[in-house]
C-alpha cells in the first residue's frame, strides 16, 4: 500500500525558493505572513513534464533589478529565465567544436557571473559553463534581442580543463575570478579565470596504514569566504570530507569521514568556518572546519539522499532537497525543522524500484510498473491505489501503454510477453509470447480504420478481384498430383475387371509405364529387384525340368493338387 507522510512543523520566516526536478519543472515555494509562523506553499509550475529536460545544474543572480535564472537542461540547451515571473529571456545551445553531442557531454557546472554583467550592462549575460568531459566556455549574450535571435557577443573563450575523467562539481568565488572543479578521476583543481590558466592542483593523499589507495572521486566542493579564494571544502565519494589550502600545500590539511554513504553536497556559511554536509542515506550535519569536529545533526532524517544545500542570505535558516521529494527548512542555531513541503505528492508502491509510469486519458489516474513485475493503478491527486492488475508478471515492467480508444492498457518487460489489460476491470486480455525480452510498447490508432478498409474494400478494388479470380478460372488447371492419383485408381480397377491377368503383372506394367513417364527409380534398388526376380525364374525353372525327367514329361502337381489327391484316397479307403 502507498505510504504518505504528514509532518508538524513550527513554520518559518517568510521567504522564496526555487527547486529544480529530473522531470523538467521549476516549482516556485512561497512562506507569507508572521515571522516564524509562515508556512511554504506551492505557488507556480513552471516548465512541462519531460525527462529529456531534466535540470542538470541551475545558477541565479538575484540582483534588485533585472534578476536573471540560469538553468542547464539534459538535452543542452541552456535557458536564462526571468525568476520572478518564469518568462524566457533566450536559450542557447551548449554545442561543443569538436563534434560531440550534448547528450553525450552533459554540463556540470553553470554559473551567472554577476559582476560581468553589471560591468556590461544590464543587457547583457555572461555565461561560465563546464561539461562532464572538461569542456569549459565563457559566453556573453545581449538580452535586448528577442530570444530567438539572441546571439553570443564579444569575445567567446572556450578552453578544456579535464584530464581523462569526468568533472562532477564546480564552484566560482565571490570574486569570480577563480574556478574550481574537481570529480572522478580527477583531482582538485583551481583556474585563474582572466587567463584561462591552472595556478594549483591538489595532490591525493598517501596510502593508509593497510597500504590501500583511495582512489579519486569528489563530488561537491565549496569555497569557505567569499573574499578568499584560498580555502576551500570538498566531499568525496568515500564519505571523506577534506579542507584544502592553496597556499600552504597540495594535500588536504584537514581531513575526517562523515558516516558511511558518500558525501553528496556540501554549503558554506556565512561566519567562514561553519559547513554543512549532507549524505547519500539522508544525513545533514553541521561542521566546524577549524578543527573538523561535529557541531550537531539535524533534527529528523531525510529518507532520501540529499542533493543540494543553501544557506539563506539573511536569516538562520538553510534548506535541503534530495530525493524523498521533500524541500526542508532548517533552523541553523538549534538544528530543528522548521517546515517540509512536498511539491508534488510522494508515496511508496511495493519493495522494487518503480520502472515505467504512464498516465490515463482522464488526467489523474496513472499506472505504475515496478522491477518485480506488479502493475497498478493509483489515483494521484490522493495518492490512493486503485488496484493492481490480476495476473503477476514474471519479469520486470519496461514499458506502459494507453489506448487512445479502447480501455485497454498494454504492458512489456523482461518476460518476453505482451500483456493486454482492460483498464476498468484490471484483467488479463491477451498475453503473447515473442522470444525476446521486450524494451518499448506504442500503439498505433489508426489500425482500425485500415482494418475496416480490408474488410470492406472498395467497389473498384472488388471488381477487379472478381475480374482476376474468373481470369484464373479460365487459364490455370487443377493441380497436376491429384489428377493423376484419381487417374492411377481407375486405370487399376478397370485393368482387375477387364483382364484375368495376376495383379502381379498388371502392377509391374503399370509401374513401368508410370516410371517412363516420370523419374526412374534409384539404380541399386532396381537391379536387386532384378537379380531376386532372375534367381526365382532360373530355380523354377530348373525345378519343372528335373519333374518332368521323372515323370516321363509330364508337368509337375501343384502342392493344392497333391493335397486334394490325399483326401480323396483317405475317403475311399474309408
Amino acid at each position: 500500500m502507498p505510504r504518505t507522510t504528514t509532518l508538524e512543523c513550527p513554520g518559518c520566516p517568510p521567504l522564496r525558493a526555487l527547486t529544480f526536478d529530473e522531470l523538467g519543472l521549476i516549482k516556485v515555494i512561497e512562506a507569507r505572513g508572521k515571522q516564524g509562523r509562515a508556512e511554504p506553499k506551492l505557488v507556480e509550475r513552471w516548465g512541462d513534464l519531460d525527462s529529456s529536460k531534466s535540470v542538470l545544474a541551475a545558477s541565479l543572480d538575484d540582483r534588485k533589478s533585472d534578476p536573471l535564472l540560469a538553468v542547464a537542461r539534459r538535452n543542452g540547451t541552456i535557458e536564462v529565465l526571468n525568476p520572478l515571473n518564469g518568462d524566457l529571456r533566450f536559450s542557447v545551445t551548449n554545442s561543443s567544436n569538436n563534434g560531440v553531442q550534448p547528450e553525450d557531454d552533459p554540463v556540470a557546472g553553470l554559473h551567472l557571473l554577476a559582476k560581468k554583467n553589471l560591468e556590461l550592462a544590464s543587457r547583457s549575460c555572461t555565461l561560465l559553463t563546464c561539461t562532464a568531459k572538461g569542456n569549459a566556455s565563457i559566453r556573453s549574450f545581449e538580452l535586448t534581442k528577442p530570444a530567438s535571435d539572441v546571439t553570443s557577443t564579444g569575445s567567446s573563450r572556450t578552453w578544456s580543463v579535464g584530464a581523462g575523467g569526468n568533472i562532477l562539481c564546480s564552484k566560482v568565488d565571490g570574486s569570480e575570478n577563480y574556478f574550481l572543479f574537481g570529480g572522478k578521476r580527477v583531482e582538485m583543481n583551481v583556474w585563474d579565470l582572466d587567463s584561462c590558466a591552472k595556478i594549483w592542483t591538489a595532490k591525493p593523499p598517501p596510502k593508509n596504514t593497510l597500504g590501500i589507495f583511495t582512489p579519486t572521486w569528489f563530488t561537491s566542493a565549496t569555497f569557505l569566504s567569499k573574499d578568499d579564494h584560498r580555502k576551500f571544502v570538498a566531499g568525496t565519494n568515500s564519505h571523506e570530507v577534506r579542507l584544502y589550502d592553496i597556499s600552504a600545500q597540495r594535500r588536504p590539511v584537514i581531513s575526517f569521514e562523515f558516516r558511511e554513504t558518500a558525501i553528496k553536497y556540501v554549503a558554506e556559511d556565512l561566519d567562514g568556518y561553519t559547513i554543512y554536509v549532507g549524505n547519500g542515506s539522508g544525513d545533514l550535519a553541521s561542521f566546524d572546519i577549524r578543527t573538523g569536529k561535529l557541531l550537531g545533526c539535524f533534527l529528523g532524517k531525510c529518507s532520501g539522499s540529499i542533493r543540494s544545500i543553501a544557506r539563506h542570505p539573511d536569516y538562520p535558516v538553510i534548506a535541503s532537497c534530495g530525493l524523498d521529494s521533500y524541500l526542508r527548512l532548517w533552523n541553523v542555531k538549534t538544528r530543528q525543522l522548521l517546515s517540509a513541503r512536498r511539491p508534488v505528492i510522494s508515496f511508496e508502491f511495493r519493495e522494487t524500484a518503480i520502472k515505467y509510469v504512464a498516465e490515463d486519458l482522464d488526467g489523474y489516474t496513472i499506472y505504475v510498473g515496478n522491477g518485480s513485475g506488479d502493475l497498478a493503478s493509483f489515483d494521484i491527486r490522493t495518492g490512493k491505489l486503485l488496484g493492481c492488475f490480476l495476473g503477476k508478471c514474471s519479469g520486470s515492467i519496461r514499458s506502459i501503454a494507453r489506448h487512445p480508444d479502447y480501455p485497454v492498457i498494454a504492458s512489456c518487460g523482461l518476460d518476453s510477453y505482451l500483456r493486454l489489460w482492460n483498464v476498468k476491470t484490471r484483467q488479463l486480455l491477451s498475453a503473447v509470447y515473442l522470444k525476446q525480452p521486450l524494451s518499448n510498447v506504442l500503439f498505433y490508432s489508426n489500425f482500425a480504420d485500415e482494418e475496416a478498409e480490408v474488410v470492406n474494400p472498395p467497389a473498384n478494388r472488388l471488381l477487379h478481384g472478381e475480374h482476376i479470380a474468373a481470369e484464373r478460372d479460365e487459364d490455370e488447371t487443377p493441380p497436376v498430383k491429384s489428377k493423376k492419383s484419381k487417374e492411377k485408381k481407375g486405370s487399376k480397377t478397370e485393368a482387375k475387371e477387364k483382364t484375368g491377368n495376376p495383379p502381379c503383372q498388371d502392377n509391374e506394367q503399370h509401374i513401368v509405364a508410370e516410371r517412363d513417364e516420370g523419374e526412374t527409380p534409384p539404380v541399386k534398388r532396381k537391379k536387386s529387384k532384378e537379380k531376386k526376380g532372375n534367381k526365382k525364374e532360373a530355380k523354377a525353372k530348373s525345378g519343372n525340368n528335373e519333374a518332368c525327367e521323372e515323370d516321363g514329361g509330364k508337368k509337375p502337381k501343384s502342392k493344392k493338387s497333391s493335397k486334394r489327391l490325399k483326401r480323396e484316397d483317405v475317403d475311399e479307403l474309408s
